[in-house]
């Protein structure tokens, strides 16, 4: 499916540059994912110091850097180059995007922004969609997905670990190469508990 392309290739917007995160980064790294407002809606606990924040690095994004394919971004500035987020599509059948920004960066379209530049680049690579899923308690992320253009499919429940709790998710998806009409369905195949929401 995908063509020959490099792993987490830099990508650069108006305001914007995503870029592996390094090393050198765990501080920033840090100070993103120790905020329990960036990290409540997520299936991970808020990290508590430095060097779980070098395990974690390596967990969920350098293991993703030494495959073959990957996107797993870090969100910089363009003016100092130092991370405030992070930005994501996974390489599985879910192909899920999703996202992070530092709070002190909420509402000034940055999540939008760089979510525009990483579809576009997935959508050349051959990927055929993307999904994505929100907490329903976090009606923000929606509106990051409208406005890239995914769209709700359908709704579901699921128990998230490690956190042990029930969550309710709308599920969205964008089509690049698949027919309009095309759903995606992992996670309405693996819960007990599914619905479409009318009027949405």
């Amino acid at each position: 499916m995908f063509r020959n392309i490099e792993n987490t290739p830099q990508l650069t917007t108006k305001r914007l540059i995503l870029r592996k995160f390094t090393y050198d980064d765990l501080e920033h790294f840090y100070e993103i994912f120790s905020q329990d407002e960036v990290n409540q809606f997520l299936p991970w606990y808020s990290l508590t110091s430095l060097e779980d924040s070098k395990s974690f690095f390596e967990t969920k994004f350098k293991s993703v850097y030494d495959d073959e394919v990957g996107y797993r971004y870090a969100i910089c500035l363009k003016e100092d180059n130092k991370p405030i987020g992070y930005t994501k599509v996974s390489i599985d059948e879910t192909y899920d995007f999703g996202y992070g920004i530092r709070k002190e960066f909420w509402g000034k379209g940055i999540a939008t922004e760089a979510g525009k530049a990483l579809l576009e680049r997935v959508k050349g690579n051959g990927i055929e969609y993307v999904t994505a899923k929100y907490d329903t308690r976090n009606p923000n992320s929606e509106k990051v997905m409208s406005k890239l253009g995914l769209s709700y499919k359908y709704s579901f429940q699921e128990l998230w670990q490690p956190k042990n709790v029930l969550v309710t998710f709308r599920m969205h998806q964008m089509n690049f190469t698949k027919t309009p009409d095309f759903v995606y369905q992992g996670y309405w195949d693996k819960s007990t508990v599914r619905y479409v929401e009318e009027n949405l």
